[in-house]
This record gives C-alpha cells, structure tokens and sequence, in this order.
C-alpha cells in the first residue's frame, strides 16, 4: 500500500516449527491477512512444501500475503511475531511434562536464533510444558517480559467453553469461561466466572456435572492426544496463538489469559503463569487482576507449586544453578 510516496509494508510473522500446528497457523495468518509468513523448520522440504501449497492456495481465498518456508534462521530476520511452536509433541500416555528435557534443548537454539535475526519482535511460546519454555525462552532471549508470552490460558478457557456450550446446547459465543494457572492437569477453571450470557454457570448446570465438566477440561489436551495417537491438539492452539499476533500486531488491547512473567501479580513473583493480560501494540500491556475465590486461589496456589516444580526440574536438566 503506498501513501504519499511511503511504501507500508506488510507485518512479518515467523512461524518456528512447521508441523500441524505452524502449518495451521500459517494458514490462519494468510487468511486473515495478518502479514507474510515465514514457516521454518529443521526438517529440510517440510516448510517450503507447505509454504509451496498455502500460496498456491492465495487465488482461491484472495489473499495475497507470500509464504516461505525455510531451514535457515536468517530467513526470519526481521520479524515482527515470531510464534514457537518447535519441540516433539505428546504421545498417548505422556503427560506435558514428560517432553521437558527434549524440548528444552530445542527452545534454547530456537531462543538464541529468534535474539539473533528478530530482536525486536513479540515472542509467543505454544511449545510444552509451556509454563516451563516460556520461561526459557525469556532466559535465552534477554527481552523484555512484555515479549515474551506464553500461549495456554486462551485454548484452555476455549476447551471450558467448549463442553459448557454442549452440555446446555447454546451457542459458544453465549459463553464466557476463563482457566488460570499453569498449562498442566491442575490448570484451573474458574466456575465464578463461568457464565452464560450473564447467567452464572452454577444456576444451570449441578455442581456435580460442573466437576465432571472441569476434569475434562483440564484432560482435554490428553483426550484429544489419546484420539488422535499420532500427534496432539493443532486446530485450537493454533488459532490461540494466532489470536495473540493479532492482537498485538492490530494494538486491539484485548483481555485474554495468558502465561505472563509475574512480578508479585496475585502474590507470584519470578514465575510465568496463566492470568488475564492486556495485549496491545507494546505486547503484554498489563496483568489484569480479578478476584479469585478461597476454593479457586486454593487451586491457583498447587498450579504454582507444580509450574516451580517443572521450573526446577528444566534447570536441573540444563544444568542451572
């Protein structure tokens, strides 16, 4: 687009691990119109075979932003998102946290290739256990915590949204739902918050079925991983994430649960979590602080007590003092 001889370039969207989730994303990207994409993988023909087949895609749904896949870091130089996603996925049986030790050692060259070729740009971490590499990425990175950011609460809040919309048959936009805490099977929903259309969850649903309701909302990852026994979730993280760039990349200021660096927010300090925060042009914005009930800051504090544990886990692996 050019005004008054100025040539507005298109945002650049680094996309770091061209499996379903990168590719999905990618896909998103395009059609939405957020910008061009970098897919970039270690897998040589991997990324620029899905690059290849989603600009092929361009003339059907109209869009014109470009695709490259790569193998080389220096390609992504410049990016104004760079979303990660690299790191071997569950298995049936595994938990999250049973990825720590290999993703880790992948987090730390994907951290040090994004400082390298794209030191300004928002940093989005999908990669599991996420409360763990987020924390790394911020580690190896050096930015600033507002950059660095961890994608859990929004597919979390999604999947509580999910179940409630089916078990009253109402529209999901009719739902509103929010899950704190770390991105493991203590994550915590909020009941509080659970309402339909205004109408607090609690008057429609019996508190027995709204446990039910909660243990698969926090097994949703591992239901869908033990379906699929190939792979794990790439549909709805993909879009979480994707809704993050945007709403950085559009300074749309949007309140949405995410893993934040804490610095004394709700009592944690040091330790990436899972609150609402505000996401605009200058990346996390704010921690939005809300009231948390006796039962669910109960619940709140053992989520915190596991992402140290995992925390402390990933240091001893590296070798962290």
């Amino acid at each position: 687009m050019k005004e008054r001889g100025i040539t507005v370039a298109r945002k650049k969207i680094a996309l770091i691990g061209a499996g379903n989730i990168g590719g999905t994303m990618a896909h998103l990207c395009l059609l939405k119109g957020l910008g061009d994409v970098v897919l970039y993988d270690v897998i040589d023909g991997l990324p620029q075979g899905k690059a290849l087949d989603l600009l092929q895609s361009g003339p059907i749904e109209n869009f014109d932003g470009k695709c490259l896949g790569t193998t080389q870091y220096e390609d992504i130089a410049g990016a104004d998102v760079c979303i990660v996603t690299a790191g071997i996925a569950r298995k049936p049986g595994m938990s999250r946290d049973d990825l720590l030790g290999t993703n880790a050692k992948i987090l730390g060259q994907v951290g040090e290739g994004i400082k390298k070729y794209a030191p300004d740009s928002l940093v989005i971490v999908i990669t599991n256990p996420l409360d763990a590499m987020v924390t790394l990425m911020k580690r190896v990175t050096g930015f600033p915590k507002n950059r660095v950011v961890g994608q859990s609460g929004i597919l979390d809040s999604s999947r509580y949204r999910t179940f409630v919309a089916q078990e009253l048959n109402v529209s999901v936009s009719s739902v509103a739902a929010l899950v704190l805490g770390g991105h493991g099977d203590d994550m915590v929903p909020v009941r509080s918050s659970c309402l339909i259309s205004g109408v607090p969850v609690e008057k429609l649903i019996p508190a027995k079925r709204l446990d039910e309701i909660e243990a698969r909302v926090r097994n949703a990852g591992g239901e869908i991983v033990a379906l699929l026994k190939t792979g794990s979730a790439y549909y709805s993280p993909a879009s979480a994430a994707v809704r993050m760039a945007e709403a950085y990349l559009f300074d749309k200021k949007e309140i949405l649960p995410c893993a934040a660096l804490l610095e004394g927010e709700y009592g944690v300090n040091g330790y990436y979590f899972c609150v609402p925060v505000m996401i605009g042009a200058g990346g996390v914005e704010k921690i939005i602080d809300i009231h948390l009930s006796a039962t669910d800051k109960k619940a709140f504090d053992e989520s915190l007590n596991h992402v140290k544990d995992i925390v402390q886990s990933m240091d001893r692996i590296l070798g962290v003092a």
